[in-house]
């Protein structure tokens, strides 16, 4: 038994990321508008000196004075109705195949908590670690995420989960898709790059690890 770490965005949901994908699923029904876009706007004017090109990542002020209940039940519905039928299907059937040798299923993502614990029920992973977003009696605010799992910074929620799971990092198989998981590929047992980008590619010639392309897989 080990631990198997599925990164959601670009890996287990390919093309536009599921924060995305939620914020128009927001709009379409009527729970995101124009007070909440000019939030979103002012974030970006406001951190970009902070956080440079990571700004847009870190820019969850759409949310700001929505009600915590209101948007996991609508998450809840979004990944069931939108997102679950459109996941990366060999990625999906490598997940399946951990699951059938015992292994211990867990995503960690970006994304916001509440959209990675709507896939972590429907996928039945074991636990989950997704971006926490600033909320105050109940309400998001606009601030910051007081948790960001992205680059580096993955490795610290990574560890958190294998201690969950009671499982060693070392022995992990990770799967991700963008060169900021090289982190951390470095420190599990086994990688697996899912249509990575261009410089994961490279990396992942560099170092042997698996990459998995559209419903093939081959060794790098």
């Amino acid at each position: 038994m080990r631990l198997a770490i599925f990164d959601i965005d670009g890996t287990l949901v390919p093309g536009a990321s599921s924060e995305a994908r939620f914020a128009r699923y927001l709009w379409q029904h009527g729970a995101l508008g124009p007070r909440q876009l000019l939030a979103y706007v002012w974030f970006c004017i406001r951190y970009l000196p902070r956080f440079g090109r990571e700004v847009l990542k870190k820019n969850k002020a759409y949310l700001g004075g929505r009600s915590e209940a209101e948007i996991i039940t609508l998450a809840r519905a979004f990944v069931a109705e939108a997102l679950m039928p459109d996941l990366h299907r060999a990625t999906l059937k490598r997940l399946e195949s951990h699951r059938a040798a015992g292994d211990v299923i867990v995503l960690l993502s970006g994304t916001p908590q509440f959209i990675a614990d709507a896939l972590a029920e429907q996928l039945d992973a074991a636990h989950c670690i997704g971006a926490a977003c600033t909320t105050q009696n109940g309400y998001f605010t606009v601030m910051p995420p007081r948790r960001h799992p992205f680059g580096p910074t993955k490795i610290d929620a990574a560890e958190t989960l294998a201690a969950r799971a009671g499982l060693p990092l070392a022995r992990a198989i990770a799967f991700g898709d963008s060169i900021s998981d090289a982190y951390l590929f470095r420190v599990v047992g086994e990688a697996v790059a899912v249509d990575p980008d261009w410089k994961l590619s490279v990396e992942a010639k560099g170092a042997g690890w698996e990459v998995i392309m559209g419903r093939t897989s081959s060794e790098a």
